[in-house]
């Protein structure tokens, strides 16, 4: 947690009484009882739809400094009638993490999908338990071991369960540490997700190298760099790597890996 500074205090008593305007009576059930002269909901049924005071509540869209906890933030979400981006928004601006996010793994949209295969350099996509969902051939061609085999193709199942990767991976350890430290930085509000959890048991059990990777508890950012391989039948090869998120699903990583 993070204590909010005195700016998003403001957008959040912003945010949520403007959202708080756009709601009716109407629309969330309940009677609409003679002419109001304020659109939307009035503050006192917003605090009680969420199980606040209206005082306390009043503090918060006045963006005062009060102390409001995840389960709290999970009503007034509620009483708001929030989608998932305003969800985390809120979550965001408090300082908080969301208890119950409730968004289970997003689907791939289908042209992000079909876009890997206009790519001429290798390259793939991998959702957030870092499987890749789709990816075209030079890539196949590269990472031999892991994208040419059948079956879910996890990157940290290939770099630490799979006996070639140590080969083909330059500096396998230290690009072995940072893709663990990613993936914690990456899963770090879905670390009970069944895929997720999976992943992380399994190789606790199949690499002393990741348990240890993982007990570190580093935290990175997937970036970009020069990445270099020893592939079986191409020799050393040496390539720049670019990730973008996706609009729309940024969970998921788009990776290019470009020839220098």
């Amino acid at each position: 947690m993070r204590a909010p500074s005195p700016e998003q205090r403001r957008e959040l008593g912003e945010f949520i009484r403007a959202r708080r305007e756009k709601l009716t009576p109407g629309g969330i059930g309940l009677p609409a009882a003679g002419r109001r002269r304020t659109p939307g909901l009035r503050r006192e049924e917003v605090a009680q739809l969420a199980g606040f005071s209206t005082t306390w509540y009043t503090w918060l869209e006045q963006g005062r400094d009060v102390s409001v906890s995840a389960p709290a933030l999970a009503r007034l979400a509620a009483a708001l009638r929030l989608g998932r981006a305003e969800r985390a928004y809120l979550f965001d601006l408090a300082g908080r993490h969301d208890p119950d996010p409730g968004d289970a793994a997003p689907a791939a949209p289908p042209d992000a999908l079909d876009s890997v295969h206009a790519i001429t350099c290798p390259a793939y996509l991998l959702d957030r338990s870092f499987t890749a969902l789709s990816w075209n051939a030079a890539a196949r061609h590269l990472f031999v071991g892991w994208l040419d085999q059948e079956g879910p193709a996890n990157l940290l199942r290939f770099i630490f369960a799979t006996p070639g990767a140590r080969r083909f991976i330059c500096d396998w350890e230290s690009r072995a540490r940072r893709v663990a430290a990613e993936f914690r930085a990456a899963t770090r509000l879905h670390l009970e997700d069944p895929p997720i959890r999976d992943v992380i048991a399994d190789l606790h059990r199949a690499s002393p190298e990741f348990a240890r990777f993982w007990a570190e508890h580093a935290v990175l950012g997937r970036e970009g760099g020069e990445r270099t391989f020893q592939h079986p039948t191409d020799g050393f090869l040496r390539y720049r790597q670019v990730s973008f998120a996706l609009d729309g699903a940024p969970e998921m990583k788009l990776t290019m890996l470009l020839p220098i």
